[in-house]
């Protein structure tokens, strides 16, 4: 089993920054393409951003394209989501998430394992 833990998660002002970290204890998430979803209250979970397990190829939703950026650090062995420019519309409980497939899927039902998320408020 995969077990996923989120981190960085905070209160911020809008145009501020945030950086979130995925990490799990005794697995190497390079083998793994990543995703990051989020969640606000009354609202569907939504795709976020994704980075393969093949090659590193990302993609980003278009309401965060230019502004957060996903990344891996194999020697850490972490996936992170640098957020930059934040709005008061990213507040949200943000989910790392894992899937064995090659490619990354917007669809949350098509990652296996998940963390237990992070709050991120951006204030107006």
């Amino acid at each position: 089993q995969v077990q996923l833990v989120e981190s960085g998660g905070g209160l911020v002002q809008a145009g501020g920054s945030l950086r979130l970290s995925c990490a799990a204890s005794g697995r190497t998430l390079s083998s793994w393409t990543m995703g990051w979803f989020r969640q606000a209250p009354g609202k569907e979970r939504e795709f976020v951003a994704s980075i393969s397990r093949s090659v590193g190829l990302t993609s980003y939703a278009d309401s965060v394209q230019g502004r957060f950026t996903i990344s891996r650090d194999n020697a850490k062995n972490t996936v992170s989501l640098q957020m930059n420019s934040l709005k008061p519309e990213d507040t949200a409980i943000y989910y790392c998430a894992a899937r064995s497939l090659y490619t990354g899927s917007i669809y949350p039902n098509e990652y296996h394992y998940w963390g237990q998320g992070t709050q991120v408020s951006v204030s107006s």
